[in-house]
């Protein structure tokens, strides 16, 4: 029996979706790390937001506070 027919036989269509499967979950895992890294980087952004908001009200504040004073 020629090589290319067994590669169409039962077997060799349970090893190419076990590859397909293999695959798909390494793309999902791929995918997994990219939103966790999105959502690191936007967690990071939203307290330097933060942070920059809190300083930006204490800056404001104390020159109100000077200018109400004179």
């Amino acid at each position: 029996m020629p090589i290319w027919l067994k590669a169409a036989g039962k077997w060799g269509s349970i090893f190419a979706i076990l590859a397909l499967v293999v695959t798909l979950l390494k793309q999902i895992i791929a995918f997994i790390g990219f939103l966790t890294f999105a959502i690191k980087v936007l967690v990071i952004l939203v307290f330097v937001a933060l942070i920059g908001a809190v300083g930006f009200m204490i800056v404001r504040s104390w020159n109100t506070n000077r200018q109400a004073k004179n």
